[in-house]
């Protein structure tokens, strides 16, 4: 019997506030007349089991809403736990300052483990209830722009289009189709460009504020406490930064060199970055049921525990992957704490885009799943960049089942996503430093900002041109990157796992069976260390050591032959 019911039978129901606040008011009264390491360790978890409800009360809200933008009863729920999450940030922190100033913490620590106290510690400084209000003008502003971005469908070649399911087009093997493509993405984002910039204007404006009320002085190290970064900072990042424009740029742009040598052209255009060959990008060869039945036996060739974790995930309807109008564009993993079971939202368009996202949130989902066994909810899930290396590291353990998906086409998809791999790093660090930019200046215009964007591609992405995109020439290509807008510097966290995640695909060509059990490891451990402790337990190397890029760069470089 699988733990959860099928999703769309899940009860939902709205928390009665009045309840929360009478229960939280309660918790903290038993507290204060704790003594007995025991007892605070019984009012930690039943205030922990209380979280995990009003979570999965809110993460069933939240994922309606994403699938059913249009739909002003979804809406209202999004909204309501948007106006009451500053109520119970507000209690959390009430309750937090206690446990964590708790005059037994230590024994609390042994019990519990230290990293959920540093965790907390990190919270802490992330709230205090002069900022509610701000909490709130930022969540509907983030609204503002998921319902912007999902309202927008454009017409191509004579049918009206999502943007997601226009991505299926932007590696199509003729020229002239993917650069129709990418102008017809880049009309209809340059129609919406003034409310996009004036949105992230106040984003920024509104963040700035809140760092200023708890006392930082810019929202830089507010940014990286909400990411729950508790071993390392933003000088740490920039000397990353550092390493892969040394590193990893260069060989991006032989990349790309041999890519417009494979296609026939002079110069590689950003229409041209999907493709490598006059082949096109590969696709699979099914629809989405078929993917399902080829993904169930891959799972199950992976292994009896990811076997049965994907029949249970298919059993249950904990994944709702088809592209439609009026959904939230994107893709994501979150999880219902209530069964211990995740839920996976993807948009797929029928392009290799389906089985990079597809197996990159089931990593997430695995993961999850396997850290169901820690006895707190801070432990099912790592600090974001470390999460991400079991999603990213998923996508390159899989290799030796692409025949499944893509027949013939295999080997190039392998090649491709390799080369994807070391492609992505540019654009994320751009992305990573544009936020730092923007964040350490919010007195920046619109133009200036763009500006800046602009700057940073010329060093990142030296070789990319625009052909008649005025949207993304005048340096607001960043417009269409959720994260910018929705959860501020967490993108080098991909980057930082990627250079994990490689690791993990060269280990694995010498001793698979070996990296599939660190891999297992890694992801039973959840949340229980932090990003650099996950790191050592698993033997892969910090992306903060100076040489980490550069062997790992050279690994890339032999099996592509471009050495």
């Amino acid at each position: 019997m699988h733990p959860s019911p099928p999703f769309q039978e899940i009860p939902y129901g709205r928390p009665n506030m009045d309840v929360v606040k009478t229960t939280a008011e309660t918790l903290l009264e038993r507290w204060d007349q704790t003594t007995s390491c025991a007892e605070q360790i019984a009012l930690i978890l039943e205030w922990d089991k209380n979280r995990g409800e009003f979570e999965t009360n809110r993460t069933m809200a939240m994922v309606h809403f994403r699938q059913h933008t249009t739909d002003p009863a979804c809406k209202a729920e999004q909204e309501h736990y948007d106006n009451v999450m500053p109520v119970i940030l507000e209690q959390n922190v009430a309750f937090l300052e206690r446990v964590t100033s708790s005059p037994i913490r230590a024994e609390l620590e042994k019990e519990l483990g230290s990293q959920v106290f540093a965790l907390w510690d990190c919270f802490l400084g992330t709230f205090n209830p002069d900022i509610a209000e701000h909490k709130r003008r930022e969540a509907k502003l983030r609204n503002e722009y998921a319902e912007l971005l999902a309202g927008l469908e454009c017409e191509f070649q004579g049918k009206t289009y999502t943007l997601s399911e226009l991505q299926a087009f932007y590696g199509d093997p003729d020229r002239a189709t993917r650069l129709a493509a990418q102008q017809t993405k880049d009309r209809v984002m340059s129609a919406i460009s003034e409310p996009l910039d004036r949105i992230y204007h106040d984003l920024v404006q509104v963040r700035h504020e809140m760092a200023q009320a708890l006392g930082y002085e810019t929202f830089t190290p507010l940014g990286y406490r909400n990411m729950d970064r508790t071993d390392y900072n933003a000088e740490d990042v920039a000397e990353y930064r550092k390493q892969v424009r040394e590193t990893v740029v260069p060989l991006a742009q032989k990349i790309y060199k041999r890519r417009s040598q494979a296609i026939n052209i002079e110069e590689i255009s950003f229409h041209d970055e999907s493709v490598r060959d006059l082949k096109g990008v590969p696709c699979p060869k099914g629809d989405h049921d078929w993917m399902i039945e080829r993904a169930t036996e891959m799972f199950d060739t992976l292994g009896d525990d990811f076997g049965y974790f994907f029949r249970m995930m298919t059993d249950c309807e904990l994944l709702d992957l088809k592209s439609r109008p009026g959904k939230s564009g994107g893709g994501f993993c979150a999880d219902i704490p209530r069964y211990g079971v995740p839920f996976i939202f993807a948009n797929f368009n029928g392009t290799q885009d389906d089985v990079n996202v597809f197996t990159h949130e089931c990593g997430h989902a695995f993961q999850n799943w396997s850290a169901r066994h820690h006895t707190l909810l801070a432990y099912h899930w790592p600090t974001i960049e470390a999460a991400e290396i079991h999603s990213m590291s998923l996508e390159f353990l899989t290799y030796p089942h692409m025949e499944q998906f893509f027949g013939d086409d295999a080997a190039r998809f392998r090649e491709g996503h390799l080369e994807g791999a070391i492609l992505f790093m540019p654009y994320g660090c751009a992305v990573d430093e544009f936020q730092h930019r923007v964040y350490e200046n919010p007195t920046m215009t619109p133009t200036e900002r763009a500006e800046v964007w602009k700057e940073l591609e010329a060093i990142y992405l030296p070789h990319r041109k625009y052909d008649g995109m005025e949207h993304n020439e005048s340096g607001r290509l960043w417009q269409s990157q959720r994260h910018i807008y929705g959860m501020p510097f967490y993108y080098i966290d991909y980057c930082l796992a990627q250079t994990c995640a490689l690791q993990m695909w060269n280990t694995a060509n010498q001793d698979r069976d070996d990296t599939m059990e660190r891999y297992r490891k890694l992801c039973s451990l959840g949340g229980s260390l932090p990003f650099t402790k996950l790191l050592d337990e698993v033997g892969l190397v910090s992306p903060f050591d100076e040489n980490c890029l550069k062997d790992v760069c050279a690994a890339v470089q032999e099996t592509l032959g471009l050495s």
